[in-house]
């Protein structure tokens, strides 16, 4: 079982020098102090756990684990793995195929369909990437995690950072909107949503958005994406929306689980929030009750 005492710290000083030559004569505070005011906004890695690798290689492929969200690029493959999606494995394949991704990479087998409360086991660690932005109620979803989580279990994210993805122009959001959706205990997207995902976006190409190219649509072209936008909704308001819900960086992610947490809506705390390594959209995290 992991321990959240193995957990990498956010900044490792000895990772951090023996990762870049130029830093290799630094002392630990020399490099603490590098990363302050320079590494950081380049993306430079400086945790073990800071990349996806990483962050798999830690896991390992014994680790009694849930993935949520797997599609048809499981993160996790090992023997002890489940996965919880909102469709069937049959459903994924087709959803795959119709959209041009390799179905083949679907799992065979999707152990629990819906939301997480059809999950009926415990596990060591529950893992999901490019899911958590696209829950509905996040204190539900977390609520949910930590009900099918054994004691001192963790859960670990990869989560799009908005800056270096297609939400570049929306905008970031707050513990407000998380407590507002939590009482209204939303379980489908509002339209505002499916608006800011399919009309506000911009490219999907982290290595432009590192370099500043965001390359914002013409506004002339917006209510035609508006209009497409309120088709879709309109057209699946009743089924499943496939949008982002919340536009995530490594520090509001942390703020918003903090207060949470410290608001007794959550019991798993930020032990760990990865800032994002350049020329990447996404940022790793680690939480544990």
């Amino acid at each position: 079982m992991l321990d959240h005492m193995t957990v990498p710290p956010t900044f490792d000083a000895a990772f951090y020098v023996q990762h870049y030559e130029d830093l290799s004569h630094f002392s630990a505070r020399a490099a603490l102090d590098h990363y302050n005011s320079h590494g950081r906004a380049e993306g430079r890695i400086a945790s073990a756990l800071a990349t996806r690798e990483g962050l798999r290689d830690w896991i390992g492929e014994d680790t009694n684990a849930l993935e949520i969200g797997p599609f048809c690029n499981p993160f996790l493959t090992g023997s002890k793995t489940a996965y919880l999606d909102v469709l069937t494995a049959t459903e994924l394949r087709s959803r795959a195929d119709a959209i041009g991704l390799d179905a083949s990479r679907c799992p065979e087998k999707i152990d629990f369909v819906g939301d997480i409360a059809q999950v009926d086991r415990t596990f060591d660690l529950v893992f999901s990437s490019h899911s958590i932005e696209h829950q509905p109620d996040l204190v539900h979803h977390l609520a949910g995690v930590e009900r099918v989580l054994k004691p001192s279990g963790v859960y670990a994210l990869i989560v799009p950072d908005k800056r270096f993805c297609f939400d570049h122009f929306n905008p970031e959001s707050t513990i407000a909107g998380v407590l507002e959706a939590h009482q209204e205990r939303r379980t489908t997207h509002g339209i505002r949503s499916v608006i800011e995902h399919i009309a506000l976006v911009t490219h999907n190409d982290a290595q432009r958005h590192w370099a500043g190219d965001h390359a914002p649509l013409p506004v002339s072209d917006q209510p035609r994406r508006i209009a497409e936008a309120m088709a879709y909704y309109e057209a699946n308001r009743d089924g499943y929306l496939d949008v982002h819900a919340w536009c995530f960086t490594p520090t509001n992610f942390h703020r918003i689980l903090e207060t949470l947490n410290l608001m007794g809506l959550t019991a798993l705390k930020p032990v760990a929030v990865y800032d994002t390594p350049a020329d990447r959209m996404e940022f790793c995290a680690i939480l544990q009750a």
